[in-house]
């Protein structure tokens, strides 16, 4: 259904909020119309969409509810404005709003900000100017958390330190603030000074990129606020900061240092640089600067990652030194992030581990030095792991990983990228009780190793094979054989398996296991059969391939334009995202898009969802969600409400 056709059933739902003149079986008759819209003013919006695509009165009650819900998310899919403008109405009561807005422009904030608002999230704010900002600071007095990403990306847009000034001035009850935007833009000479108008009671602040220069007058401005030289008593600057997450060019002890002085209560750092060249040692982190972390006892978590985007660049000036410094000092810490650190060995990690009795998520990545010998007594230990990621060890072998299966809590296993593992890792991690995030992307498992875990007891939800290049068909095949995995299995990525065919998807849909995300990108050998048997598959009664909700067959050799039709209705009703080659037939793929248009279509290689963003301080946030409703109401409800009309 169009866009046109989506409106005209909004407008009928509205026409129906009010008592119509039906016939003795409407539900009104047994049901007065006041007493059914309190009934459903208690439900939230997924159950209220529900609601409203089964009848006429339904979808009245329904549309007058929404003018009392307090909260609203609606983060799968990307409406536009005239499809969200009548689902949001004035509303005094709405405190929470989460939305995708990269089909909105600035005509849509009238109806998006308003007073009432508590938390808001909006998510691919490309098209928004910086005008939000300030529209935010002017309405939103009570706001207490505010999350924005991409904001002004498109080009001729823009956003400047005036549109900061107003959000800060404005919103003086946030705790948290997270602006995944580049600040370069906010170049202000009062830049540092204007953070003083921020929240007495912000605990948590995340930043997107922030030039050095910048961030180090916010900092000196924090710290003189904390020492003032003069006699004139001044409000210290972030008094309740806890959590601070910031993407810099360069992490350096001058850096680190400020940040131990600024902020005395910080329990959660997570810091990031890309550089462009190598650095210097005035603008790199050593082991003095190590030294200053948790200078005040109070970290239960710290992120220092180099990111690899621009060069291959890491910590060389930082040894088993300058870990043994650091670990003195962070017993208290809980969760451990370190990236780039390539001249550590396994002295330097043991430290860390065996000084930090409550350590539970830890994650190394480019250890080039990390060995088997980090994990080999940690049986002997207190230790209660439950998220370790170890990308990027090459040095790490099958002994390794026997050693880390000791632990019995592990939920969550990151090991992409350690080609030295093998089946006998997989058979030793088979068996864990807990276990639900699995990842060996680029490991050297064979068709044995899943054959393990296919008769193993862990409760897989979500496990990468992408890059095993010696796994075929038959592995997947046995994958699927009846243990754990067949009940808890949701998200599996396949992709660059050139041994794959479609016998491999043909088992996985006769398993009817309930698959929610299925990438299997760049195979050679996987063609319009697999497409096929996905769209008929059907879970326990449901309607056909309704489980999956993200599909990636980008770059499979033998997908041909016939396989569209398999994506048009009935088939795939859940489906959100949908990666495919799209050259394959540009006009068939606009067409796709003119009858599906929450369908988010990725033609370029982007990789889809958001299951495995790397974030150190939200590891794989894999929570169960339930389904949303609301394309069902959209698209459908129109023939819902003729049928029951009739």
């Amino acid at each position: 259904m169009a866009d046109e056709e989506v409106g005209t059933a909004l407008e009928l739902g509205d026409q129906g909020a009010h008592p119509p003149d039906s016939s003795p079986l409407a539900l009104e008759h047994y049901l007065p119309f006041a007493i059914l819209a309190s009934i459903l003013s208690r439900l939230d919006p997924r159950s209220l969409c529900s609601a409203a695509a089964t009848c006429r009165s339904l979808r009245g009650a329904a549309c007058h509810a929404l003018s009392f819900v307090p909260s609203f998310n609606l983060l799968e899919i990307a409406p536009t404005a005239d499809l969200l403008e009548p689902l949001l109405p004035p509303n005094p009561y709405l405190k929470s709003l989460k939305l995708d807005c990269s089909r909105l422009d600035d005509s849509s904030i009238r109806f998006l900000i308003r007073p009432s608002l508590q938390d808001l999230c909006l998510h691919n704010c490309e098209n928004l100017s910086g005008r939000l900002l300030a529209e935010i600071g002017g309405k939103c007095r009570d706001l207490r958390s505010l999350s924005l990403s991409s904001l002004a990306e498109r080009r001729g847009l823009s956003f400047v330190f005036a549109d900061l000034e107003e959000l800060l001035t404005g919103c003086s009850q946030l705790e948290t603030l997270t602006l995944a935007l580049d600040f370069s833009s906010f170049d202000h000479p009062n830049f540092g000074q204007v953070w003083a108008n921020a929240s007495v009671v912000l605990s948590c602040l995340e930043i997107g990129y922030i030039p050095m220069t910048m961030l180090m007058e916010l900092l000196s401005a924090t710290v003189k606020s904390l020492h003032p030289s003069s006699p004139v008593k001044k409000p210290s600057m972030f008094p309740s900061l806890q959590m601070l997450c910031l993407s810099v060019d360069y992490i350096t002890d001058h850096l680190v240092g400020f940040i131990s002085k600024g902020f005395p209560l910080l329990s959660s750092l997570d810091l990031q640089d890309a550089p462009i060249m190598e650095p210097i040692l005035t603008s790199d982190l050593t082991n003095a600067g190590l030294q200053q972390i948790n200078s005040h006892g109070k970290l239960k978590h710290i992120s220092l990652l180099r990111s690899q985007e621009f060069m291959f660049t890491y910590f060389r000036r930082v040894n088993d030194v300058g870990f043994l410094l650091m670990s003195d000092g962070c017993s208290t810490l809980e969760s451990i992030c370190l990236g780039g650190f390539c001249r550590v060995t396994d002295t330097g990690f043991r430290a860390i581990i065996h000084s930090c009795a409550n350590l539970r998520k830890f994650r190394v990545s480019h250890g080039s030095q990390l060995t088997d010998l980090v994990f080999h007594d940690i049986s002997a230990t207190s230790l209660l792991l439950t998220h370790v990621s170890l990308r990027w060890c090459n040095l790490l072998s099958n002994l390794g990983v026997v050693g880390l299966s000791d632990n019995k809590q592990l939920t969550v296993l990151d090991l992409r990228d350690c080609r030295n593992l093998g089946d006998e890792a997989v058979k030793a991690l088979s068996y864990l009780p807990k276990l639900q995030v699995l990842l060996l992307d680029g490991s050297d498992t064979t068709d044995k190793g899943l054959s393990y875990l296919g008769n193993g007891s862990c409760p897989l939800f979500s496990l990468s094979l992408r890059g095993c290049r010696r796994i075929t068909s038959n592995g997947i095949s046995s994958l699927f054989g009846g243990g754990s995995v067949n009940q808890s299995l949701q998200v599996l990525d396949l992709s660059r398996l050139p041994n794959l065919t479609d016998e491999a998807i043909l088992a996985l849909a006769k398993s009817r296991i309930q698959i929610v995300e299925l990438r299997i990108r760049g195979c050679p050998n996987i063609g319009d059969v697999s497409v096929m048997a996905l769209a008929s598959m059907q879970i326990e009664g449901s309607s056909p391939g309704s489980s999956l909700c993200v599909l990636d067959v980008y770059e499979c050799g033998l997908i041909t334009p016939l396989a569209f039709r398999w994506f048009k209705r009935p088939y795939f009703p859940s489906l959100r995202w949908l990666g495919m080659s799209g050259s394959l037939n540009r006009d068939m793929v606009d067409a796709l898009l003119r009858t599906r248009p929450f369908l988010r279509l990725a033609c370029r290689g982007e990789e889809l969802g958001m299951t495995f963003l790397d974030n150190a301080s939200r590891w794989y946030s894999n929570e169960e969600e339930e389904m949303d409703e609301l394309e069902k109401w959209l698209l459908e409800g129109e023939d819902e409400m003729e049928d029951d009309s009739n």
